[in-house]
Parts: structure tokens; C-alpha cells; sequence
């Protein structure tokens, strides 16, 4: 059933008394009906107050509902955090006996050992030596190796000129073997002369990983400590890349060295039909005609 204004109750009340009051008072009241509409227009007034002030208590609610769900959400991602917070820092200060016993000792690059010098010229010490340093391997590698009878090849007294090719590939090869063997000597022997810089390093990284100094407990000297370690990763990662390069270097030589054998043989077949017509085929043929002539 679906209620009546207040206004219209009102209205509908002052119309049913107005005679009453004329009859019991008798003709001394007068019913105002400008002060009654007034009455009415200020208790409708009222009524809209009223339904405005309960509107706002309904979005009051809303906005208290909302606002307890938010803090709920913050106060579990606050409990969240704090929990994680709480692991690293256990995990920052745990006792240093409790991941001790589990490191063991590096192991660094073997220097070369030293060797004999029974030929007298110290090809090998030099050798050594380029080999843990870096330093002068070109130079070592050609002190070591067997040396050409002169500074350059005499292709000029190959009478062919299939000839000259052959020999100056053959030469190029042995040249460029001796570039690849004195780059890998150079850069093993480098990377072993910086190790104990890098070892040092590692020592101090692994030092300020076990230490239980608040300051090497922060966030921020963890998140250093990592970047650290990956910067030494990196660096370890372009030492094993530069010998990989020179190891590609050497299949690369071999490949050249199969080749140029190839090569050489396809250029030696092509042209024994022309060799042999030119001089094997004169001489039986000439043998033949004597033989022929004797009879």
C-alpha cells in the first residue's frame, strides 16, 4: 500500500477541522488559510531535509564500507611485505656457521709450468712466459717454431704459375696459423695474469656476503653485492667467448688447409690431359717411331 505525503496529511487534516473549529469556537476564530499553505510549504521543506539528510547518511555508509575495504587490503599487503621484509633480513643475519661448512676452496688457472732448455735458444721459457702474461707472444710463438729458410719464399722459382698459387696459399696458411696460435697464446696468457685481480675480487664479494655487519645487511648493499657478481659474470663470459673465437679461428685454418689440399688436386687433375699431350705423348711417340724404324 503505498503511503501518503506528510504535506497531503497535513492539507487534508486542516480542510476536515476547519468546520469543527468554526463550530466550537463560534465566529470569534478565523481559519487563515495563507498562514495554513505556509505551514504546509515549511513542513514539505522539512520533508525534503529530511530525505536529503538520509540520502547523505546512505552515501556516508558507502564511503565508511569502502574505506574498510581499502584498509583491509592495505593491512594484508602490509602483513605481506612484512613478512618477506622479515625473511631477508633472517637471511642477512643467520649465522655464518650455518652456510660455512658448504664453501669450498676456488681453484685458479694453472700457470704454465716452467720447462728445460735443452736446445740452448730459451724458445720454451719464452714461451712459458707469454703464456701466463700475455706479453710478446708473436714473438715467442716464432722463436719456437722452425723459422723459413728466408724472410720470404721464393715462388718466383716455381716454373708454373698453378705453381706459384699453390705455394703462396701454402705459405699464407702457415702464416696465419702462426696469427691464431700467438692471439690464443696472448689471451690465455692475459687472462691468467688478471686472475688475481679477479680472484681478489671474488674474496671480498664472498667476504661481504658472510659478514654480519649491519652495514653490509641494507637492501641497498645486497642489491650491490649482486650487481657485483654479475658484473664478474659478464666479464668471465668475454673471456670464455675470446677463447671460443680463437678456437673458431682454428677450425678455420683447419678448413682452409682442406681446401687448399682440394683445390690443389682439382688444378692438378685439370690439367694432366694438357701436360701429358704436351710431353709424354711426344716422347712414347717418338720412341715408337724408332723402334718402328730399327725393324
Amino acid at each position: 500500500m503505498r503511503k501518503m505525503p506528510l504535506s497531503a496529511l497535513v492539507v487534508g487534516l486542516v480542510a476536515a477541522l476547519q468546520p469543527a473549529a468554526q463550530a466550537q469556537f463560534g465566529s470569534g476564530i478565523v481559519f487563515d488559510p495563507t498562514q495554513s499553505g505556509h505551514a504546509v510549504v515549511q513542513i514539505e521543506h522539512e520533508e525534503q531535509s529530511i530525505s536529503n539528510q538520509m540520502q547523505q547518511i546512505e552515501n556516508g555508509q558507502q564511503i565508511f564500507s569502502n574505506t574498510v575495504k581499502i584498509a583491509s587490503t592495505a593491512l594484508q599487503t602490509y602483513n605481506q611485505i612484512k613478512q618477506q621484509y622479515n625473511l631477508y633480513h633472517e637471511m642477512m643475519v643467520a649465522p655464518q656457521l650455518l652456510y660455512e661448512r658448504f664453501l669450498s676452496p676456488t681453484t685458479d688457472l694453472m700457470m704454465t709450468q716452467q720447462i728445460a732448455n735443452h736446445y740452448g735458444n730459451g724458445s720454451g721459457s719464452q714461451w712459458v712466459n707469454s703464456s701466463n702474461t700475455g706479453t710478446a707472444a708473436a714473438a715467442s710463438i716464432q722463436l719456437a717454431s722452425i723459422p723459413p729458410l728466408t724472410a720470404t719464399i721464393p715462388s718466383a722459382n716455381v716454373a708454373t704459375f698453378a705453381g706459384q698459387q699453390q705455394l703462396a696459399a701454402q705459405g699464407a696458411t702457415v702464416d696465419l696459423g702462426d696469427s691464431v696460435a700467438a692471439t690464443e697464446l696472448e689471451t690465455i696468457g692475459t687472462i691468467k695474469a688478471n686472475q688475481t685481480a679477479r680472484q681478489a675480487d671474488i674474496t671480498a664479494l664472498e667476504n661481504a656476503t658472510n659478514s654480519t655487519d649491519p652495514s653490509q645487511e641494507s637492501e641497498m648493499a645486497v642489491l650491490q653485492r649482486i650487481n657485483r657478481a654479475l658484473l664478474l659474470q659478464l666479464r668471465t663470459m668475454q673471456d670464455a667467448n675470446q677463447i671460443n673465437a680463437n678456437a673458431a679461428l682454428q677450425q678455420m685454418l683447419a678448413q682452409k688447409q682442406q681446401q687448399d689440399a682440394m683445390k690443389s688436386a682439382f688444378r692438378d687433375s685439370a690439367g694432366y690431359e694438357g701436360f701429358y699431350n704436351a710431353n709424354i705423348t711426344t716422347t712414347s711417340s717418338g720412341a715408337a717411331n724408332l723402334l718402328t724404324q730399327s725393324y
